[in-house]
């Protein structure tokens, strides 16, 4: 997967989300994927990976798999003023996940049944659902 490929995909999910009119998830869902897919290229390794986005009732969902049985987590963001935290609390690594859950309406991880890899999920939702 090349740098440019979270672009493309972009692209991809912006014109279905326009063609099936829901305009108003473009942010989120871009913002969402964008993460997804940059966790892929940091984390697992060839840095492959597959993307279904499917139009549901209720809006968008969107399926990132990869082959890595390493299952993500959320990261908090520590506040600067907060007792013990030090300047590596507050680097940004690692909190593509808790973007995601802060954009989105609902997301969680899948494990592969037989361990070999995963699919983190996310769904956001049109207005009017």
């Amino acid at each position: 997967m090349g740098e440019h490929s979270a672009r493309h995909l972009r692209r991809i999910l912006r014109a279905y989300l326009l063609a099936w009119e829901m305009p108003e998830l473009v942010d989120a869902g871009t913002l969402a994927l964008t993460e997804l897919v940059a966790n892929v290229v940091r984390h697992v390794p060839g840095r492959h990976c597959t993307v279904r986005l499917l139009r549901e009732p209720k809006g968008l969902r969107v399926e990132v798999s990869d082959d890595s049985p390493v299952l993500p987590r959320v990261r908090p963001v520590p506040h600067p003023a907060e007792p013990g935290v030090g300047p590596d609390d507050l680097t940004e690594d690692g909190r593509g996940l808790a973007v995601v859950a802060g954009t989105v309406d609902r997301w969680g991880v899948l494990p592969r049944v037989d361990g070999a890899g995963k699919t983190v999920w996310y769904e956001c939702d049109a207005k009017g659902s």
